[in-house]
């Protein structure tokens, strides 16, 4: 059976955690071997400090979680968290450009963000928020636009997304094992596959395995570790 833990990026990301709670999360990170930890912008530089001498990457994310900064803002961002020590960085696409069909920006932005990584030798995944998007054909025109610019990874999710059903309740969305197939199908073997949000459970990560990601983005770590059920970011 595949070892999923060695596939997840733990996330650390509510608005809420602490540098405590990134203290507490890279040592259960270096205990379990997960792929990275992947912090806030600002605990960074404690993370990296934390993980030396280990095989946990750090990792960060721009333009979190709702995409709209300038690309200006999220290059500038990428080289000070890669300065920091981020070996890996997950930015969010221009959510409004996309939907708008303004490609160019859409294309523009993930590019800049990717030379802005590659200066320090780091690599970009690239979130679309799937649970946010209209149709299966953005999707793939995003993982088209994706692998152009030379990220290596496609990314589902934030993890933040909400939809505001008919009562006006909010839902969170997420990975779907029917988003990760149509994405690993829309990109070539260059370019990987990330599942993030409401990965909860040891189930849920090996059915995204099984889909075609070869990253999971979750806080269930623990969990997914001990083969149970959990809180999922």
């Amino acid at each position: 059976m595949t070892n999923v833990v060695k596939l997840i990026d733990h996330a650390v990301l509510h608005p809420t955690q602490t540098s405590a709670d990134v203290e507490s999360a890279c040592a259960l990170c270096r205990e379990v071997g997960v792929a990275s930890i992947c912090v806030k912008p600002s605990h960074v530089a404690l993370a990296t400090r934390l993980l030396a001498g280990s095989s946990v990457l750090p990792s960060t994310v721009i333009g979190f979680p709702h995409g709209g900064t300038s690309t200006a803002a999220k290059v500038a961002e990428t080289h000070a968290a890669c300065q920091d020590g981020a070996r890996e960085v997950d930015m969010v696409v221009n959510l409004g450009a996309a939907l708008a069909g303004e490609w160019s920006l859409v294309a523009d932005d993930i590019a800049a963000v990717v030379a802005a990584a590659r200066e320090h030798r780091a690599i970009t995944k690239v979130i679309f928020e799937t649970g946010l998007l209209p149709d299966d054909a953005t999707k793939i025109k995003l993982c088209e636009l994706s692998e152009a610019a030379g990220a290596a990874f496609v990314k589902t999710s934030t993890g933040f997304g909400f939809v505001k059903g008919d009562s006006g309740a909010l839902t969170s969305t997420g990975a779907t094992v029917a988003d990760i197939r149509l994405m690993r199908g829309a990109c070539s073997p260059a370019v990987q596959v990330k599942a993030s949000g409401g990965i909860r459970s040891l189930e849920d990560a090996l059915a995204m395995v099984e889909a075609g990601a070869t990253r999971l983005g979750t806080s269930a770590t623990a969990a997914i570790a001990a083969g149970k059920s959990g809180a999922s970011y």
